[in-house]
């Protein structure tokens, strides 16, 4: 029998990228703790899993020490927005979605993108 998360997935999602957003707050947590970034790369496997293939798997991780509070600086945020409302994305994978955007408004905003675009959010 398939799990819940394997029944969500379509055809269409599997047809777009699958964007895996990795990110710490700073650059002590990304010395420091070093497992909770392994954790978050490894959800790539959850991607492949779930059906994408290895070269569909797009990591952004360009927010590596940078404070989730604002999108403003946070190169990393800004593309994965753009990846979805483009409809390029087929699903979101974080650990602990609150790394997204620790701002409701920009997590709030992504949200709704993902809902208009049909794209899932993986935690």
């Amino acid at each position: 029998m398939r799990d819940d998360r394997q029944q969500k997935v379509s055809a269409s999602h599997l047809k777009r990228n699958a964007y895996l957003y990795v990110r710490q707050s700073s650059l002590r947590q990304v010395f420091e703790n070093t497992e909770s970034t392994e954790r978050q790369y490894a959800l790539r496997q959850q991607a492949i899993a779930l059906g994408w293939s290895v070269e569909q798997v797009i990591v952004i991780d360009t927010d590596l020490g940078q404070s989730g509070a604002s999108s403003i600086d946070r190169e990393g945020f800004q593309r994965l927005v753009a990846e979805v409302s483009l409809g390029k994305a087929g699903i979101v994978l974080g650990l602990e979605v609150s790394r997204l955007a620790r701002n409701s408004t920009d997590w709030h905003r992504l949200l709704e993108i993902c809902a208009l675009s049909d794209t899932l959010i993986l935690d």
